[in-house]
């Protein structure tokens, strides 16, 4: 099974019962910014047109667009990323 981020992000969350909106411009607007401190595992991270799953200790779950593959690798551009959700 291939996803998008967004697609990725919404089938987590409803494993775990909760519903998120489709894509991620959606799901950024759902959710309440908090600081990197702050953010535990299964917290979405966001950078422009992007968004993943948080899995704690610098890494990030998320799915490339092209190919759809789901990946678990360190969160990538720490000045660009915009938010923890």
């Amino acid at each position: 099974m291939g996803f998008d981020c967004s697609g990725l992000t919404q089938y987590a969350y409803k494993q775990a019962g909760i519903d998120l909106p489709r894509t991620s411009g959606q799901q950024v607007n759902a959710g309440t910014s908090i600081s990197k401190s702050a953010a535990q595992s299964g917290d979405l991270v966001v950078w422009p047109g992007h968004i993943g799953v948080y899995a704690g200790g610098d890494k990030v779950v998320d799915a490339g667009r092209s190919a759809g593959a789901v990946t678990e690798r360190t969160i990538w551009g720490s000045p660009t990323f915009i938010s923890f959700r």
